[in-house]
């Protein structure tokens, strides 16, 4: 099992510039690479300050000319607010400047206030018809001369220039969850990224369940990979309290989330409040004791252990999310503390 770090540049207020934010990113890239991790993820967000990234492609470009092994993902580019022109030529140019290192992962998207603000108002739910038509059409214009004449987008003929320099076509992942998703994504002879939020390890379970379902559907498609993507904080033994800063700090997370997620309030400059306590009484997973338990937050040994797990489940890759509230001080704790007693059990 091989080991990604997926990051964005996290800002809760503005105390902490955008720059020194970029520096801090680009700082757990190097020390990713450093440590044997095989891939640096970053996804796509707009007008939230909490998950920066409007595209990933500049970072990832920026992060090309810094390292030298890291393969470079961009995950994930939302449908409905791309072109597949845009995104073959735009992903194939990161594959040049990267000599090959770039990996793209898609999804339909989540947030309905980007979609209110990007895409028109379309229903967040109705993305993954973006989804299922982007995919064909990106590979094809990899590939050669490909005219469109889908639901969604209609071109000429025309091809991805540059041309990617992995070939037949660079690794495409696909962010699933539901059993059509998975089956979608095998079919298309794509990898499948997933993440368990903030359920269990018996959500991993089912969600490779998914993911085996699908590939016994097409036995005429090569096994695809498999991603988990999880909050993950690693503490020394010395402390053993220090699980409850990172738990507390990941339930903000995803209070955050559930904020911009329902869409029910403006954001102040890019700014949401987390969604009260309140709102999550009889709502146990959201408690710190709960995320201690189904966030990966441990000691290395406790981290081990759960990965071991992983790993024997048949999960190809696991992506260390970073984003959880914590310092960049704290943050740069822990995924040091991962390179070096984690990663090394596993080679």
């Amino acid at each position: 099992m091989r080991f990604s770090l997926f990051v964005h540049m996290e800002r809760w207020d503005e105390e902490v510039s955008h720059r020194q934010l970029f520096e801090n990113l680009s700082e757990l890239t190097l020390m990713a690479e450093a440590g044997g991790f095989s891939t640096v993820w970053i996804g796509e967000h707009h007008a939230m300050e909490y998950t920066i990234s409007p595209s990933p492609m500049p970072l990832l470009a920026h992060l090309a000319a810094k390292t030298s092994t890291i393969r470079l993902g961009a995950g994930t580019i939302v449908a409905p607010f791309w072109n597949p022109i845009r995104v073959a030529g735009e992903s194939a140019l990161l594959d040049v400047i990267s000599n090959g290192r770039m990996e793209v992962g898609l999804a339909r998207g989540a947030y309905q206030f980007e979609f209110d603000r990007l895409a028109g108002g379309l229903p967040a739910g109705d993305g993954g018809k973006h989804l299922r038509e982007l995919v064909p059409a990106v590979r094809a214009l990899w590939q050669g001369d490909y005219a469109h004449d889908g639901q969604i987008w209609q071109f000429p003929t025309s091809t991805s220039v540059p041309k990617p320099v992995q070939q037949p076509t660079p690794p495409m992942w696909i962010a699933a969850r539901d059993p059509d998703s998975h089956d979608f994504a095998v079919a298309q002879g794509c990898n499948v990224m997933v993440t368990p939020l903030m359920k269990g390890d018996e959500e991993v379970v089912d969600l490779k369940r998914k993911f085996d379902t699908a590939v016994a559907n097409h036995p005429e498609v090569p096994r695809p990979d498999l991603m988990v993507l999880r909050h993950t904080h690693v503490h020394s033994p010395d402390e053993p309290d220090a699980w409850r800063p990172a738990a507390e700090a990941i339930n903000r997370f995803y209070r955050t989330f559930d904020a911009w997620f329902g869409n029910q309030t403006t954001p102040v400059n890019g700014f949401l409040e987390p969604s009260p306590q309140s709102k999550f009484e009889g709502r146990p997973e959201f408690e710190p004791e709960s995320l201690h338990k189904t966030a990966m937050i441990g000691t290395p040994d406790e981290v081990i252990e759960r990965l071991r797990f992983y790993e024997e489940l048949g999960i190809d890759e696991y992506s260390f999310w970073i984003d959880n509230g914590l310092s960049h001080d704290e943050k740069r704790r822990s995924l040091e503390l991962f390179s070096k007693e984690v990663v090394p059990a596993f080679r």
